[in-house]
């Protein structure tokens, strides 16, 4: 995918998908920790979710962070909402939280 990272065509990505992953590389191949926790617990929800790699160009992580108005990668959107990273992902995962915004949608 190649972006040009403007806040419609962020914008676009969070709406047209319910589960977005912002990360430091892949969910096959991540380069963080941090990546690798995110996209873990969002495997473990058995759910589909698009993963964006911010590493395949310079303007992307200040384009993301600015636009999401959060400072950190990676960035998860659940149903359109900045839900945060993977320690708040995990957290809510744990707590049952983050399953309960998936089903949520599901039964709309």
């Amino acid at each position: 995918m190649s972006f040009n990272w403007t806040p419609e065509e962020l914008q676009e990505i969070v709406d047209n998908n319910n589960i977005v992953l912002f990360m430091k590389g892949t969910p096959e191949e991540p380069r963080c920790g941090f990546s690798n926790r995110a996209a873990s617990v969002l495997n473990e929800l058995g759910q589909p979710f698009v993963s964006v790699n911010i590493l395949t160009d310079p303007r992307a992580i200040p384009s993301v962070c600015a636009w999401a108005d959060f400072p950190t990668m990676p960035q998860i959107y659940i149903n359109g909402e900045l839900i945060g990273g993977s320690d708040i992902a995990l957290e809510m995962y744990e707590s049952g939280e983050l399953q309960q915004m998936i089903s949520a949608n599901e039964s709309k």
